[in-house]
């Protein structure tokens, strides 16, 4: 006899209060920033009182330095996997497919991170060495069998990353402001597939691009 919904749910254990405060601090750093955040908004959102973080969470530094661990462990995994194989066209299309799914499916490190690099916070830039240095390293995932070398040689790979994490980011931040005129929620599985095939295209124009016009940058 199959279990029901019910019976499934009771299976589930109960998220631990050290794991209810990560979620609400989370939300909360994401929403407000880390100034506009206090342990006692924390505290609130969790159902204890204040005293009782301090149990789990030394200080409000302690907190976000933990909601950073958390997203990060999350989010540099891809990049992980990709350095532990051969870099070919295919598996970045497929870790930069799997970023955007993780971004859509909790969008909470894209805003955090520009509440941090609007208003600063604890640990900004080495949230920004782990989650991006490896991407701007020279020669960072060099592309197997590419013939174009062209970014790396002008100096543009820095610019190139900053470009695409930018387009992956920003929609996560700003899509919510173009509901109306997407017509449609910038979260659903229709819209995602348009982000996503956007990017493709952009990422095969950048992998085909041969440099035979390079901007006239004297103009």
């Amino acid at each position: 006899m199959a279990a029901t919904d019910s019976e499934n749910q009771a299976k589930v254990p109960p998220r631990s209060t050290p794991e209810r405060i990560l979620d609400a601090a989370e939300d909360l750093f994401a929403e407000k920033g880390y100034s506009a955040t206090s342990l006692g908004d924390v505290a609130d959102r969790v159902g204890i009182r204040s005293p009782s973080l301090y149990n789990h969470f030394k200080n409000k530094e302690a907190l976000y330095e933990a909601v950073l661990e958390r997203l990060l462990a999350v989010f540099s995994a891809p990049l992980g996997e990709l350095d532990r194989g051969s870099v070919t066209q295919e598996r970045v299309f497929f870790w930069l497919e799997t970023i955007v799914r993780q971004h859509h499916a909790n969008p909470n490190l894209a805003r955090l991170l520009q509440h941090a690099a609007l208003s600063g916070g604890p640990h900004t830039n080495e949230l920004i060495d782990r989650l991006f240095s490896p991407m701007f390293q020279p020669g960072a995932n060099r592309i197997e069998g590419a013939e174009n070398t062209l970014i790396e040689n002008t100096g543009l790979q820095p610019w190139a990353v900053m470009a695409f994490n930018n387009l992956v980011m920003s929609y996560v931040t700003m899509a919510p402001m173009y509901r109306d005129l997407l017509g449609q929620d910038p979260f659903s599985d229709a819209a995602l597939d348009n982000q996503l095939n956007l990017i493709r295209i952009l990422l095969r124009a950048v992998f085909e691009y041969k440099g035979d016009a390079p901007l006239d940058q004297g103009a």
